[in-house]
């Protein structure tokens, strides 16, 4: 039945024509990401996915993620525009499933809104379908909650998790660290997702509107702070593929910032320095530290500062593990050498987020 003034659930804020209009609006996004493996379409209370194919793997595992953007979506809120934040949302949580060598299989979102705007939440979700078709991703299901009296009108917030699959005995993880193993540093995109509390709160403190002009960031600031999370998942699958036993363990750099991250896929025992000579932050975190007046080693826990993805490899193979990920139109460079052993004075990160890992500390000045 659809919502009228007389319907009580209409009268409460939740307008279920608006959700149906929705699913309607993204189904053909959707249906893109599926291969014959997806089974029942969309619509269905849970997404079938014909698991077949692990039947020839010796002993696969199944990997899984979840996550989501964190306050990014307040930037996407406040200009209006939501195609971007499921690229964001798709680089948070399966771009973490290849972390250990898996390959994804497919993927579920979850949206709560103030009140569902059909064109907003198609934009969102095309955005998750697209990003998923590039990492080779089945979006196998999803749930738009309507929630009036908790979220305004324009508010959403959005959340996904996936499965992957690897042989166990390619698992990619600290234990195959090697002393005088090469770490090799990926490119960002910009900020990704993380730290956009502070980013906020700077753009908050300078007085900026989103919609002002950011001459040194090429648009506005809404637009410039809006750039999508890297996928890294087809890049890195082929990496593995190209260098097969030269890639020993790798490190989404995300909240925590890179020194965490790395510490968290090192072996205990072992440490490493990160050169911050060898790469200079993209404007945009220039830009950020400048208005706020703080330095950017200050932001180094916080924010990935230029760099994606690290990837820790043999020393024989680290040229064509850099020449493999730059065939893929992302910069690659040597940021540094794994030891294992009595490390220097000074400070470093030990592990992170409960891994009692290695110990990493950034040294040097950026370029």
């Amino acid at each position: 039945m659809a919502d009228s003034p007389t319907n009580p659930y209409a009268a409460a804020g939740v307008d279920t024509a608006a959700g149906d209009l929705a699913v309607e609006l993204m189904k053909s996004s959707v249906r893109a990401t599926h291969g014959p493996e997806v089974l029942g379409g969309v619509g269905g209370f849970a997404g079938l996915f014909d698991a077949s194919a692990l039947l020839g793997y010796r002993r696969p595992l199944l990997a899984s993620s979840t996550d989501g953007v964190g306050t990014k979506v307040a930037i996407a809120q406040a200009i209006d525009k939501h195609d971007t934040i499921g690229q964001d949302l798709v680089g948070m949580v399966v771009d973490d499933i290849v972390v250990v060598g898996a390959r994804p299989l497919f993927m579920t979102d979850y949206i709560a809104c103030g009140k569902v705007v059909p064109e907003r939440i198609a934009d969102i979700v095309r955005g998750i379908a697209d990003a998923c078709a590039a990492t080779g991703t089945a979006l196998v299901g999803g749930e738009t909650a309507e929630h009036p009296g908790l979220l305004g009108p324009r508010d959403y917030d959005v959340a996904g998790a996936a499965t992957g699959v690897v042989e166990a005995d390619a698992v990619l993880g600290a234990e195959r660290v090697q002393d005088g193993d090469a770490v090799i540093a990926l490119a960002s995109s910009g900020l990704h997702s993380n730290g956009y509390s502070l980013v906020r709160h700077i753009v908050a403190n300078a007085g900026i509107g989103y919609g002002d002009n950011a001459a040194d960031l090429g648009g506005t600031w809404g637009e410039a702070l809006l750039e999508p999370t890297r996928l890294y998942t087809t890049p890195l699958l082929r990496l593995l593929d190209a260098v097969p036993e030269g890639i020993h363990s790798l490190s989404h750099v995300t909240g925590g910032g890179i020194a965490a991250n790395l510490a968290r896929v090192l072996p205990q025992g072992s440490w490493a320095e990160v050169d911050r000579s060898t790469w200079s932050p993209s404007p945009v975190f220039r830009v950020l530290a400048d208005v706020s007046s703080t330095a950017l080693t200050d932001t180094e826990g916080t924010w990935n500062l230029g760099i994606g993805f690290l990837a820790v490899v043999a020393d024989a193979q680290k040229d064509a593990a850099i020449a493999a990920i730059r065939a893929e139109g992302i910069d690659a460079w040597q940021v540094g050498t794994v030891h294992i052993g009595q490390r220097p004075a000074g400070d470093f990160e030990v592990g992170a987020k409960g891994v009692d890992g290695g110990a990493v500390r950034l040294v040097g000045t950026y370029a």
